[in-house]
């Protein structure tokens, strides 16, 4: 039986909770300079990005992304799984082609694929990094195999070297999604800045935001960047030298990024790098809190990456911490003491990519193919958006108070997990 009234007694059997309620999100962080930009905007009554006349605030943050990245194109769209669209596209992907992503990411990767009529399958993770494993990756080819989808996962880039050693050897096409790694770098290059075209989602919980939803492609082939900003305004050839003429020269969308959107992330990238710096000492003095937990493997930064610490996932070896229990018992169990001690923990992702139901029928693989996956998925969970703020830095030294005092009481967790069991 699980006693209470001691020091330290968890707040899931009636203790005082470490940090009381769950931390509210504040991100993105919205400054007067943020919305004197907005302002501009909205005085000038240009808001769309179509306009000939004068550079338009999308056409000033295109340009200062690709100087950012040292790249020569980017456009601006709609949102994060556009981008993606536009790019498989504007490097000809289509009915009848496969398109290898991992099957650990966000839904949107797999679905934009779908969307331009080619089928997704799916490459297993490393299990550390959690990104696509490029011996999995090369498991996969086929001679349908068009392009490949490297997903630079919670802000941790891909394995590129690798990835590109295998794609080269198969003449693949390689489309980054960095939407979660604005600022990562691998070998000491920027995810989006490796040479190929990369895709960046603005959503407004991304570490480089917009205040509502937006997308950017970034590409150093010319026609591939014509192509996107033609397929983003219906076909049409836009140009400051001449009126619209509303003709069509091939199937398009409405996928613009409105000046709004692009003036406020414009005005957020004048304090990227600041952010970047500060989340990256915030969480590496979390992390060193917890490193030695017995059980937990907290998220890394391999040797030559730069993670962007967009989301922080962290594994559990639940039968050496709660021996005997159901995994699935253990870990929904250990998630309510940390929530209930105030620390937000989430699963995210709930199955791997390739078992969603608006997947499933798609899929050519059975779940032996991803078991990596599956055990990411199983014994994992995360922290999302509280750590992104620039000062976030005594929030996170709570968060790690709780995770120690959990952990201090595992025993009690057993017990509890025992008596469920009866």
């Amino acid at each position: 039986m699980v006693t209470g009234g001691t020091v330290g007694e968890l707040a899931l059997t009636g203790g005082e909770p470490v940090l009381g309620e769950l931390a509210p999100v504040s991100w993105p962080r919205t400054t007067d300079a943020d919305r004197a930009a907005v302002l501009a905007v909205l005085d000038s009554n240009v808001l769309v990005s179509d306009r000939t006349t004068e550079e338009t605030a999308v056409e000033r943050l295109e340009r200062s992304w690709a100087e950012y990245l040292g790249v020569r194109r980017c456009v601006g769209v709609s949102n994060g799984t556009t981008a993606i669209e536009l790019a498989l596209l504007a490097h000809g992907v289509g009915p009848g082609d496969e398109v290898v992503v991992p099957a650990l990411t966000f839904v949107a990767t797999a679905m934009a694929v779908v969307h331009v009529g080619a089928t997704p399958v799916y490459a297993d993770v490393h299990p550390t990094t959690f990104t696509m494993s490029a011996d999995s990756l090369a498991a996969e080819i086929t001679e349908r195999t068009k392009a490949v989808v490297p997903v630079h996962l919670h802000g941790l880039s891909a394995d590129l070297a690798a990835i590109d050693e295998v794609a080269g050897r198969h003449g693949l096409v390689v489309i980054e999604d960095a939407a979660q790694a604005q600022g990562a770098r691998y070998r000491g290059v920027l995810s989006g800045a490796s040479g190929h075209t990369a895709t960046f989602s603005l959503q407004m919980t991304k570490n480089l935001p917009t205040c509502g939803e937006g997308g950017l492609v970034v590409t150093d082939d010319e026609r591939v960047a014509d192509r996107i900003v033609q397929m983003r305004q219906f076909g049409e050839t836009i140009r400051a030298d001449r009126p619209r003429r509303y003709v069509s020269h091939r199937l398009g969308f409405n996928a613009k990024l409105n000046n709004v959107q692009a003036a406020y992330t414009a005005s957020q990238l004048e304090r990227f790098d600041a952010y970047h710096a500060a989340r990256r000492a915030n969480v590496a003095a979390f992390l060193s809190r917890l490193d030695h937990l017995d059980g937990l493997t907290c998220p890394s930064e391999p040797d030559g990456y730069e993670h962007a610490w967009h989301i922080l996932r962290f594994v559990v070896d639940f039968d050496r911490i709660l021996p005997g229990v159901d995994t699935a018992a253990a870990r929904n169990l250990l998630m309510r003491a940390l929530r209930a001690e105030g620390l937000p923990a989430t699963r995210y992702q709930m199955m791997p990519l390739p078992e969603q139901p608006a997947l499933r029928p798609l899929a050519r693989q059975t779940p032996a193919s991803w078991p990596v996956t599956q055990d990411v998925v199983d014994r994992s969970f995360t922290l999302q958006q509280r750590h992104l703020p620039p000062d976030a830095g005594p929030l996170l030294q709570g968060f790690a108070d709780v995770v120690e005092k959990v952990w201090s009481q595992l025993k009690v967790l057993q017990q509890l997990a025992e008596g469920a069991d009866r």
